[in-house]
């Protein structure tokens, strides 16, 4: 027989039995939660130390190069310091030597090191040792240029305007102008105006300095030899060339052809530098005046000498002959040292050409 139980009972049972079910799904939830707080809270692995790395710094020690008596010692020079940066410190310590008067070897019968070298590829331990030398005062290469190309272009129009210092008045207001005088100070001007023109915009000078005593030279040799060529040329007593007007006109075409050539060589040659291709020769282009790169290495210089040799033809005087002769050996000298160049970094493009003549040089 089925015993029914009683209303108190069945709620007692009733009772203890929601309870279980509560007690398991609180434990779930407990549970759920738990894991979602181990998901959300990522690696249980403590995060690594960070090790602060030390900074070595160098010492440079700069030494006189012939009495090896210490003169300067420049102290915390981080890694990251290029030869530049040391130069600045040692003018702060010597106020009397500016950094582009100063010298550094690391031999003391060495190459004078570059601006640019860093500190880190010279050092062996912490202390460097340098070898100091006063190069003197120092120019800048534009400074150099402009100084150099601007004295023949005023010197020579002095000279043509026939100052009464210079020339006996009378006689040059009494003797007729031959046209190519008036034709021979048009060149001779486009000449250096071009020359100073490219210096300002074209050439991409480097940020060096040269002596002092160079710009000098420089100077005394093309503003000499402008003021016996102007004194010759615009002479009241100046003969014109033998043949005349051919002669004149040939050669006054060899020289503008020669000027536009060294002007565009020149352009090809700064928008190569400009552009930082440095893996391949430059090659001519679709400019005529370009195509001379398939002979020569250094066509600049043998425009040059072009535009000097044509000057020599069309005014038919010695003191310009003499100064062609000059810029020959002087451009072959420079060509030549160039095309060394050339041939150690283009060479299979290099090998066959010559170095600003063909076949001569």
């Amino acid at each position: 027989r089925r015993h029914k139980p009683s209303a108190p009972e069945h709620k007692r049972d009733f009772a203890a039995h929601g309870g279980a079910l509560s007690g398991s799904h609180n434990d779930t939830r407990s549970f759920f939660n738990f894991s979602q707080l181990v998901l959300s809270a990522g690696h249980l692995k403590s995060p690594p130390v960070l090790k602060h790395s030390k900074v070595t710094y160098f010492e440079v020690e700069i030494l006189d190069v012939q009495s090896k008596r210490q003169i300067c010692i420049v102290d915390k020079v981080p890694p990251s310091s290029t030869l530049l940066d040391v130069k600045q410190k040692f003018h702060k310590a010597c106020p009397q030597w500016y950094p582009s008067r100063v010298g550094l070897q690391l031999e003391r019968n060495g190459p004078y090191l570059k601006d640019s070298i860093s500190i880190q590829s010279l050092a062996v331990s912490s202390i460097i040792t340098l070898y100091f030398t006063d190069l003197g005062q120092q120019v800048s290469w534009t400074t150099f240029f402009l100084t150099e190309y601007t004295g023949p272009l005023l010197i020579y129009l002095l000279f043509y305007i026939r100052l009464s210092t210079i020339y006996d008045q009378v006689e040059s207001t009494k003797n007729f102008r031959h046209p190519v005088v008036h034709l021979a100070c048009f060149c001779h001007c486009l000449h250096y105006i071009r020359h100073l023109l490219e210096t300002l915009f074209v050439h991409k000078l480097s940020g060096g300095h040269t002596p002092l005593k160079n710009m000098i030279q420089g100077c005394a040799f093309y503003w000499g030899f402008t003021s016996w060529i102007a004194y010759y040329i615009n002479h009241p007593r100046y003969t014109p060339p033998s043949f005349g007007h051919r002669q004149v006109s040939f050669a006054a075409l060899a020289f503008l052809m020669c000027e536009a050539g060294n002007h565009f060589i020149n352009v090809a040659l700064a928008q190569q530098k400009h552009s930082g291709s440095k893996a391949c020769f430059p090659s001519p282009t679709y400019n005529p005046f370009t195509w001379l790169f398939l002979l020569v290495s250094c066509p600049n210089y043998t425009y040059e000498v072009g535009s000097w040799i044509s000057f020599t033809v069309m005014t038919q005087t010695l003191p310009v002959g003499i100064f062609a002769f000059l810029m020959v050996i002087q451009m072959s000298l420079w060509a030549r040292k160039k095309h060394k160049l050339y041939l150690k970094r283009f060479y299979p493009e290099v090998r066959r050409k010559a170095a600003m003549i063909p076949i001569i040089f």
